[in-house]
């Protein structure tokens, strides 16, 4: 797997000056994961990349303006009355899986109970408009292998999503990845449903976007990309051939990880692109088990790390284009 030999340093654990300066870098316009690890390397500090920037702003002809100091205050201050708390890359807390991928994100906000983020998760998506069926397996195959240690991953949407969350649960923890700020889940809906997975041991709730912010179509796909990243696979239920759901599949094959697919009635448009998984060599799933037998192996390599060949994750705006939905997925 393409990474970061800095990925496997000893975790550390940041001050709170470290932290501010790298929160401080990662929001800073023209700044994205791989250009952070890059300025952290040649400068050695988040501190002194954000000194140097005015100098390479004048030697690039490009503006890079540091996100304002007072901006950065007022986010932490918002994370702590929240309760929220910023988790950096190499911190024992990070996601052990999405650590891995070249462009991991330097800090994700948490909300609830970080421990959940220590086991690598299961992800499961699938169609917002979901069946009365669909959404009842999502949920009981949910409980199956959160009741096996693994934590379900999902995007807190409506359909397959909320279903997958709310059948964790039933079994153990749950992790629901955000495109917006921790104070903005899409759709407003399913705030009910957020505020439970905050309030429940071994469950949380994670973004890679700064409170206040409205999620927007293009970070869909970095969502989703997280989505994928953290998880040691992906298992889709029910997706139409234009689903978002199946971008987060791609995304999770170009990191390595496993895709499965809940095959659906060959004439129902809902199981169209799940079917089509299949027929490319997704791993079906009639239950639990089917997923189970193949992820609890890799729980216990060294690395943690799915034993194939990955491309590193896409970058902040990268795959906007190839998710064709109008809205957000």
């Amino acid at each position: 797997m393409n990474h970061s030999p800095a990925h496997d340093a000893a975790p550390q654990h940041l001050s709170d000056s470290q932290r501010f300066y790298w929160l401080r870098l990662i929001r800073t316009e023209r700044v994205g994961p791989v250009t952070f690890r890059q300025l952290v390397a040649k400068f050695g500090s988040a501190q002194l990349a954000l000194e140097a920037l005015p100098e390479i702003s004048a030697r690039s002809g490009r503006l890079i303006k540091p996100a304002p100091e007072d901006v950065i205050r007022r986010e932490i201050e918002l994370a702590h009355a929240l309760g929220a708390q910023f988790i950096a890359l190499g911190e024992p807390d990070y996601p052990p899986l999405l650590r891995h991928l070249d462009n991991a994100p330097p800090l994700i906000a948490v909300l609830g109970d970080a421990a959940a983020l220590a086991c690598p998760a299961l992800a499961i998506v699938g169609s917002r408009n979901a069946s009365a069926n669909g959404a009842r397996f999502a949920r009981t195959l949910a409980t199956g292998i959160a009741a096996d240690g693994f934590p379900i991953a999902s995007g807190l949407a409506r359909g397959i999503d909320r279903a997958a969350h709310e059948g964790a649960f039933d079994g153990g923890g749950t992790i629901a990845v955000l495109a917006g700020g921790l104070d903005r889940p899409y759709p407003p809906q399913n705030l009910d449903l957020l505020a439970r997975i905050v309030d429940t041991q071994g469950s949380c709730a994670i973004t890679v976007m700064p409170f206040g912010h409205e999620p927007q179509a293009r970070d869909f796909p970095r969502r989703n990309a997280i989505i994928a990243g953290l998880a040691l696979g992906v298992v889709v239920v029910e997706a139409s051939e234009r689903s978002g759901s199946l971008i987060t599949a791609t995304m999770a094959t170009e990191a390595g990880r496993m895709v499965f697919a809940v095959p659906g009635h060959p004439l129902d448009p809902r199981s169209s692109g799940t079917n089509g998984l299949i027929r490319e060599g997704a791993e079906l799933v009639r239950s639990a088990d089917d997923v189970l037998d193949v992820i609890r192996p890799m729980k216990t390599l060294p690395s943690l790390v799915p034993v194939r060949a990955a491309r590193p994750m896409p970058p902040q705006n990268a795959m906007a284009k190839r998710d064709r939905q109008p809205g957000p997925p």
